[in-house]
């Protein structure tokens, strides 16, 4: 059984993303062991906010072959998305893949695939996971929207996140409703921009909309938000 060791970095998406591929891996038999210890794959869910998470991101990727120098090291995420040739500079690194590859990522990595970055900026549709349940933790996050619309000069988000994209209320109440069934109580709501959720959908359904839906699953019994470097509790 070869095993998978993960590397998360930035926000509560990224955390919600890295549950997910997680969960693929450990559905197609492989076994997930802490970043620190031996594996034959190593994912860095990368994060690009600032220069310090640049930083902190190729520090985490140089570290990994001094743990196995055979293993398959993968770069994804937003640094990736956003300097594909940065990372294409560092050796170590085996495939570099971008925000919206992580949903298949068992599928790139089983088929040695080259490194593939999608132009997220042209991306429509909402990529969805479906049910993601797996969680370490009492809590679980829980993505409803992706992407910003507001391009501020001082921010590269958009960049690696596309524009706005909400993720449709049917995915998000059958998500939460299979985890509070695994006995979690308590939910975070977090997109890159969750104030903007449902302004790209034509029935004009909002935020509140979710949350009053999310309110009637008997058995979440708290409801947090979480944006990018906020916190903010219902």
């Amino acid at each position: 059984m070869k095993t998978v060791a993960f590397c998360t970095l930035g926000c509560k998406v990224n955390q919600y993303e890295t549950n997910a591929m997680i969960q693929e891996f450990k559905n197609k038999g492989y076994d997930i062991v802490e970043f620190d210890e031996y594996a034959d794959i190593y994912i860095v869910n990368t994060c690009t906010v600032t220069n310090m998470a640049d930083r902190k991101s190729r520090q985490m990727l140089r570290k990994v072959k001094e743990l196995n120098p055979n293993a398959l090291l993968v770069a994804c995420g937003c640094y990736a998305q956003v300097a594909k040739d940065e990372l294409e500079k560092i050796p170590e690194i085996d495939l570099i893949l971008g925000t919206n590859e992580k949903k298949e990522i068992v599928k790139y990595v089983e088929e040695e695939s080259n490194n593939i970055i999608s132009d997220v900026l042209h991306e429509e549709e909402y990529s969805d996971f479906g049910d993601v349940t797996f969680t370490e933790k009492t809590r679980a996050v829980i993505k409803v929207q992706d992407g910003c619309d507001r391009f501020c000069s001082y921010c590269i988000i958009p960049y690696a996140r596309g524009h706005i994209r909400s993720r449709k209320k049917e995915s998000v109440i059958s998500e939460i409703t299979k985890i509070s069934e695994e006995g979690i109580k308590e939910v975070v709501i977090t997109g890159i921009h969750l104030a903007s959720y449902g302004r790209d959908f034509k029935d004009n359904y909002k935020l509140i909309d979710l949350l009053e839906d999310i309110n009637k699953i008997e058995k979440i019994k708290r409801i947090r938000l979480r944006i990018i470097g906020t916190n903010i509790n219902n």
